[in-house]
Formats: structure tokens, sequence, C-alpha cells
């Protein structure tokens, strides 16, 4: 096995394992500056510090707590009442005189909705069909931060196999210009040669310097990704990419397609919203059905005023009742009309976000699928030229021992060796990435066949 296919399924598995390990990282402690972190060690901190995450997790958190409210909605009420008041008046029709007495109720009520037109049955459903949506978002946000921090890692490698591509030509470009001073001293060459060449050698160094830099910029997008203190230094090891030219399988992209329609959770999580909305319609209409309510009480009072002492007064005076009361809903100003065009609008516009994720769905696997076969003919190509713009390095190199070559035309080989060079590790790194990403745009991260494979 080569490097490459170690390479690209151990960066598989992980983009699958790091979605369901989620509450073991949890835990984890937080990274220290100057600590080597890896793609499976990133994957681990993004799931837990996303923004994405977090917020989606919160809805999922959210959603649940609706449930709990919708079932409780199905339970009585309990009341438990009290009341105290003082009167003042006279005590007879023959005196002038006044009194006051004071007097006291309590007691216990309870209600319960026996039927409301299944108004409290269709929010429980919905409240239930959201937990789902919310979990196939957090899903999806789990994906896309798997995928982000990967794409970050895959930036990284090709940022420092371009250095290394880059210190390469320094390194060879400086040999040349050591052998030159020789030859110049020697009077075998001119010194405009030198001049050139030291040019040439000048403007690689600055090369290397650029390719420094875009090292360092893709490490601070790690940084960034990973929500770390941006004071820290971290040392984030790239996965290495090999010779992927005959690796990378051939894909179909009806069967892609396929494997998105069925798997993708953002599309169900449009799809549940749907069926949310069709239940919020039915609710709407709740209000069209009579209402169907069952009511009990139990009370006790009390006087100053009568002979009776508190308890026996409380014992003599008490008493319950239970009613069940009936209401049929005759016109209530087009309330119930107006809610179900409502509830139906909204229907109508999850339709229609459903639909469209599902073309974005499609364009995305699409999109994916095409930069796959160009980066396998990129690849392909650049081989290639790598391969001729060697064969004219050497040979060029050769002519201009022998002083059958100008320095110009050896200069221009290793130009368009440079070149091609840098296309290679371009394009092996863009299709080693779409080839170990292609799960996250179908939508089918299953731990247990990615993980058979590595």
């Amino acid at each position: 096995m080569n490097a490459y296919m170690s390479a690209s399924r151990w960066s598989r598995a992980l983009l699958v394992a790091a979605v369901v390990v989620t509450p073991t990282l949890a835990g984890a402690q937080s990274t220290a500056p100057g600590a080597k972190i890896g793609l499976q060690d990133a994957i681990g901190i993004a799931l837990r510090q996303s923004v994405l995450v977090k917020q989606s997790e919160n809805a999922v958190a959210s959603s649940t707590n609706g449930v709990s409210e919708a079932k409780n909605a199905f339970l009585p009420s309990l009341n438990l009442n009290t009341s105290s008041a003082r009167s003042v008046g006279r005590a007879g029709t023959s005196t002038l005189g006044s009194s006051t007495a004071q007097s006291l109720n309590t007691g216990i009520s309870s209600s319960f909705t026996v039927f409301d037109g299944l108004r409290n049955v269709n929010e429980l459903r919905q409240a239930k069909l959201d937990v789902t949506a919310t979990t196939s978002d957090l899903t999806r946000a789990r994906q896309t931060a798997v995928y982000t921090v990967a794409s970050n890692y895959l930036t990284l490698a090709t940022a420092e196999g371009q250095l290394s591509v880059q210190k390469e030509n320094l390194a060879a470009q400086e040999a040349q210009e050591k052998q030159l001073q020789t030859l110049v001293k020697a009077g075998a060459r001119s010194i405009s040669d030198l001049y050139q060449q030291q040019a040439t050698t000048a403007a690689a160094r600055a090369n290397v310097v650029s390719a420094e830099r875009d090292v360092e910029l893709a490490r601070i997008a790690l940084s960034q990704t990973l929500q770390l203190d941006p004071r820290g230094s971290y040392d984030f090891v790239a996965p290495t990419v090999g010779d992927v030219s005959g690796s990378v399988p051939k894909y179909d992209l009806d069967s892609l397609l396929s494997q998105a329609f069925a798997s993708r959770s953002d599309l169900a999580a449009e799809q549940t919203r749907v069926e949310v909305a069709a239940v919020g319609t039915k609710a709407a209409g709740a209000s069209r059905l009579p209402t169907v309510s069952l009511s009990t009480s139990y009370n006790a009072s009390y006087n100053s005023a009568a002979a009776s002492a508190l308890g026996a007064q409380l014992d003599q005076n008490r008493g319950g009742s239970v009613s069940l009361g009936v209401s049929f809903p005759i016109f209530d100003k087009g309330a119930t009309s107006a809610a179900v065009q409502e509830a139906k609008i909204r229907e109508d516009n999850a339709r229609l976000a459903l639909a469209d994720q599902r073309q974005s769905v499609a364009l995305d696997v699409r999109r994916a699928w095409l930069t796959l076969e160009s980066t396998r003919q990129q690849l392909t190509v650049a081989l290639a030229q790598q391969k001729a713009a060697d064969l004219a390095v050497s040979t060029t190199q050769a002519r201009y021992q022998v002083g059958t070559s100008t320095l110009l035309e050896l200069t221009q080989a290793r130009a368009s060796q440079l070149q091609a060079n840098v296309a290679v590790v371009n394009a092996r790194n863009a299709l080693a990435f779409q080839d170990a990403l292609l799960p996250y745009y179908t939508g089918e991260l299953d731990p247990t066949k990615a993980l058979l494979g590595t």
C-alpha cells in the first residue's frame, strides 16, 4: 500500500469517526500553545469549540424542551385558592351601631382538556419533528466542522509542499551560482552570466520567503477555525500526501447523487420541516372543532359573624363540584381561517426550501465530482510536464557545461521545471482533498465502513 492510500483512507476515517465521537471529545483538555496538533486532534478541537456546532447543540436542547412543554399540555391543571375579606355594616335595623366580620374562603380546583380539536396532539407531533430536524442540522454542522478542518489541513499541506519545491529550486540556483563563480574566475564564462544568475538566485530566495508566508497564513487559518488563542504558537502537523495518480477510483455521478439524496442530513432536515409545517396546518384548523373540558373544585368557608368556631364552620361549609364544559365555535371573526391560511403559506415555503436544498445538494455533488475528475486530469498533465521539464533541465545543464547552451536557456528550463513541480503539488493535494472529502458532499459518513478501510 503506497503512502497516499494510507493517508487518504486515514483522513477519510477521521472525517467520519469525528462526527460520532463528540461526547468523548467534549471533556478533553484545552490545547496548550506549542503543542503538536495533528488532523485527528484538530477535528476533536473543532467539534468541541466550533460556534456552529455549539449553536446547533443549543437548538437541539431548545427543541427538546419544546417536546416536554407539549407533553405537559396533556396534564390537568391544579390550583389552590384562598381569599380573605373583612365586611363592615349594621348589625340590625333597630340600632345605629355597626359591626365587622372576617370571612375566609379556601379550596382546590383542577381542570383538564378532554378534547381541543387535536390541537395538543398535533403540537406534540410538531415538537417531536422539530427535534428530528434540529438533530439533522447538528449532524451536518459536525460534518461541516470536520470538512473545514480537513480543508485547512490540506491547504497547509499544499503550502508546505510548495515551500519544499521553492527551497529545492533555491538550492539548485545557489549551486549554479557557485559553479558560475568558479567558471568566471577561470575565465570560462563572462561576468554577465554571474550577474544574471545572482538575480535569478535572489528571485528564488524571495519565492521561498513568499512560500513561508503562505505556510504561516495557513497556520493562522487553522488557529481561527479551531478558535485557538491567537497569542499562542501551535505546531500543526499536516498529513503527507504521496502519489495519487493511480489510486483514486472513478465515481459514477448518478450513484453519487442518489447517495446524497438519501444520506444528506441537511436535506433530511428540510424534509422534516415540511412535515412540521403540514402538522402545523392541522393544528391551526383545530379551532373549527368543539372543545371539551372537565373541571372540578372543592371549597370550604368561614365567617366570624357566625357562632360556630373556625374548624366547625370549615367542616359545615364545605363542598365540591364537577363540571363538563363543551364549547362550539360559531364565529371567531375569521381568526381560524387566517391562521390556517398563514400555516399553509408556511407549509408552501417549507416545500420551496426543500426543493431549493435538493437543488443545492445536487449541484454540490456535481461540482465535487467535476472538480475530482478535473484535478485527476490536471495531475496527469502536471506529471507529464514535470518529467519533460526534468529532462529539459538535465539536457540544458549538460549543454551549458560544454558551452553549447546559454545561461538564459538554462534559466528558462529551470523556470519551467519549477512551474511543473508547483503544478504537481497543487494537483496532487487537490485530488487527495476531493477524494478524501467526497463523503461530505454525499453525506455518507459511515464510521464502520471507513474504519475498516484503514
